[in-house]
């Protein structure tokens, strides 16, 4: 790193996790964005270079997540320094894996570390939040918290933000089937029922306390037994193309659960060992091959720190 300029890794993750809507996310190994930040004599901030994407996205500073997170931070200490700023996107915009909280995180976690600022990831996180806002159009935590904290993240509470780093098994994998398709999060968000049944809530409430309790506890009978959606999965896997046979696939494979990661189209399913993440990855590459559907697959740990400086 010289003086002036910073490069900055923040990982994908996946968000909802089986029953955890809104509330649960974890890092993952790789993926992850790139954030590059360069101190100029120029006043203010402005986007050099965004590489990665086929989709065009936005250099307006008010517009891309990156630089709206970094904006939120510099005007609220007052930081009057030039900024140019080049983000290498490695993780699909639309893909459910957190693109956007992870541009917004490496921002902030690059310019804490640049100019020496001393703040704590706490402080940083309502900053990226507001970066993240402005791509899915509400402020949910469960893929920044994870990016910036690393790990295994419940979110207790939004007003005011409370999040709970959660104990997780250590040899737990996670293969990551990405279809190449996009889904907008707020339309995969709008199409969710307002109002849903009371026994549907109850459902998905013992899911979530028996995955929780799981993971805390390494019980992997119950993180298989409770990694099951009720409320979302049923009508937002109606826009995934063979979504119902990936995931059957995924289960006969040995995973012990497997789910829609953020708001997909990436399809998330958990494992105790590398070698049984192998075997779901080839057992869903071929339904996907089968169905003509142009797909990566990524396999990785839980990623336990967040955000790393590369250069």
């Amino acid at each position: 790193m010289s003086k002036n300029s910073i490069k900055v890794f923040a990982p994908a993750t996946v968000s909802n996790v089986g029953p955890g809507y809104d509330i649960l996310g974890f890092a993952l190994q790789t993926p992850g964005d790139e954030v590059i930040l360069k101190l100029t004599n120029s006043k203010g901030i402005k986007i050099n270079k965004i590489t990665g994407v086929k989709k065009k996205l936005p250099f307006n500073i008010y517009k891309n997540t990156a630089t709206v997170a970094l904006a939120s931070l510099m005007n609220k200490y007052e930081i009057k320094e030039g900024i140019e700023v080049t983000i290498n996107k490695k993780i699909g915009v639309g893909s459910g894996l957190g693109s956007s909280a992870a541009s917004s995180v490496a921002s902030v976690y690059a310019l804490n570390h640049l100019l020496n600022l001393k703040l704590k990831k706490k402080q940083l996180l309502l900053h990226a939040l507001v970066g993240e806002k402005i791509s899915s159009g509400s402020m949910h935590a469960d893929n920044v918290a994870p990016s910036l904290f690393g790990g295994f993240i419940l979110i207790r509470s939004y007003n005011p933000i409370d999040i709970i780093k959660i104990k997780y098994p250590n040899n737990l994998y996670c293969t990551i089937i990405y279809p190449q398709i996009e889904i907008k999060t707020s339309y995969a968000r709008k199409i969710l029922p307002k109002k849903v049944e009371l026994s549907k809530v109850i459902q998905q409430t013992g899911n979530l306390a028996g995955l929780i309790y799981g993971l805390s506890s390494s019980n992997y009978n119950i993180i298989s037994r409770s990694l099951t959606d009720v409320l979302i999965e049923p009508i937002r896997s109606k826009l995934i193309k063979g979504f119902q046979e990936i995931k059957k696939s995924s289960i006969s494979a040995g995973a012990l659960g497997c789910s829609i990661s953020g708001s997909g189209p990436s399809i998330f399913a958990l494992s105790n060992s590398l070698s049984m993440a192998i075997n779901i990855k080839n057992a869903a590459k071929l339904v996907t091959d089968n169905l003509k559907l142009n797909t990566i697959f990524y396999i990785s740990k839980i990623n336990k720190r967040g955000p790393k400086i590369l250069d």
